[in-house]
């Protein structure tokens, strides 16, 4: 099947070819892709900050750990599109992809609604338990409401992405693009025109997330290969969603349980006045810009060990694993020491006042040398999901990193009391995690790939 594709200049080999090159080369366009998708956040908490005050900026940011749980689930299922769709390309199974295709659309969508609904009416008890401040509350229960309006079309989306980016196809980078532009223009409008605050910027947000789901889905619909979408043909079908849901199920847990082990970290950080949560939320844009920015270098990484897997090139799968793991560091390395220097025109970006910004970068400071560790850990599991280990990484993820958090935050940062010794449990959890992540895959590939050969 993969012979009688139509190959466009939007589409990377991944079978073939210098790795280093055609990595970059899908990696580059996701990466743009993932970038403008945290615009979307990212907009809403600028203009928030910078056109209302920093209440709005502290609404918007207090359902940042929620967000990222329930966003963290749907992205995990993309995740689990992308690699059965990948592993079907792979094999040169058509019926196959096409039967994960349409199953896959119909179980993000149903997750996206289920999600939207738990939002809606359960926002104001889940910001409560996150101990919002009172100040803060009304404006981020709107925010929080409004929002998960978006969600079904987010699910849409990321199953979009998971089925494109398994084909090696970068044209969401352009949809996104267009619905990323819309999204500013809209904040801009319902915040300076309209006087609204953190319900202005969520409608926008509602809006630009809704235009690039319907770009998506109207692409898949005029396809002509395995991975065409028939409206018809969307149905359940059991082998092929339990193989989603392996991989899928599993990473939407671990971003999940993520988002829970920082939910400690928030209730942490509420312990402190109202401008160090605005500091912290404006400078924590930098993580979310960070991580969706490595993220594309672990998708690649998954779609090029998925896709070599079932194409039976098994000496292409540990130099995939490494060479995205070289790139992400990269990444990470450069961006942190950038935000080292220029930390406080960053935080600009997001907040006027001097002590808002001041809080900002005592965050910044730290987490600029941290970010250049946290590869060790994200690509290993993404190596492991693409040769169809999934349950494995999320228990370590579990063990090594969530919990570790949550002790943290009840010992060292309960017996510290410092702003500093709060933000360090990221580095000591990511290295912790990443070493035992490193030892798995290891293993799996072992086991899996060459059975009694040694690595």
């Amino acid at each position: 099947m993969e012979a009688t594709q139509k190959k466009s200049a939007l589409s990377v080999n991944m079978t073939e070819g210098s790795l280093w090159k055609n990595m970059l080369l899908f990696s580059l366009p996701l990466m743009l892709t993932q970038v403008l998708e945290v615009l979307f956040n990212l907009s809403d908490v600028a203009i928030a900050g910078k056109f209302a005050d920093y209440r709005a900026l502290g609404a918007v940011g207090s359902t940042t750990l929620l967000v990222s749980l329930f966003t963290g689930l749907l992205i995990g299922m993309g995740s689990g599109v992308n690699v059965a769709v990948a592993r079907g390309l792979g094999m040169g199974d058509r019926q196959r992809v096409e039967k994960t295709v349409h199953t896959s659309f119909v179980l993000c969508a149903a997750i996206g609604v289920v999600l939207c609904l738990i939002c809606v009416l359960l926002a104001r008890p889940m910001l409560a338990l996150l101990h919002t401040k009172d100040e803060l509350m009304d404006g981020a229960v709107l925010y929080l409401k409004i929002y998960a309006l978006s969600m079904p079309a987010m699910a849409v989306y990321n199953c979009g992405n998971g089925i494109m980016s398994a084909v090696g196809d970068t044209r969401p980078l352009l949809y996104l693009s267009v619905a990323g532009v819309l999204n500013v223009v809209l904040n801009l409008f319902f915040v300076i025109r309209c006087h609204m605050a953190a319900e202005g910027v969520a409608i926008a947000s509602v809006i630009a997330q809704c235009l690039s789901a319907l770009l998506i889905v109207l692409h898949l619909l005029r396809r002509k290969d395995a991975c065409r979408l028939e409206l018809r043909r969307l149905r359940v079908h059991p082998q092929e969603a339990r193989r989603v849901l392996a991989i899928g199920i599993p990473t939407g847990l671990q971003n999940a349980i993520f988002a829970v082990a920082n939910l400690f970290v928030q209730v942490g950080l509420n312990s402190f006045d109202a401008v160090t949560v605005s500091g912290s939320s404006a400078a924590a844009n930098a993580d979310t810009l960070l991580f969706n920015m490595m993220a594309a270098f672990y998708t690649g990484c998954a779609s090029f060990v998925s896709r070599n897997w079932g194409a039976g090139k098994t000496e292409r799968i540990v130099k995939s694993y490494l060479v995205s793991m070289c790139y992400a560091a990269g990444v990470g390395a450069v961006c942190g020491l950038l935000l080292l220097f220029f930390g406080r025109s960053f935080l600009g970006l997001f907040a006027n006042e001097t002590a808002v910004i001041d809080a900002g970068m005592q965050r910044l400071r730290i987490m600029s040398f941290s970010y250049v560790v946290s590869p060790l850990m994200d690509a290993s599991i993404a190596a492991s999901r693409g040769i169809g280990k999934s349950v494995g990484p999320t228990v370590i993820v579990i063990l090594g990193s969530c919990v570790f958090r949550v002790i943290w935050v009840y010992t060292v940062f309960a017996w510290l009391g410092t702003i500093t010794s709060l933000y360090l449990l990221y580095i000591f959890s990511w290295a912790i995690t990443g070493a035992a992540e490193i030892v798995y895959f290891r293993r799996s590939y072992k086991k899996v790939i060459l059975s009694a050969q040694s690595w």
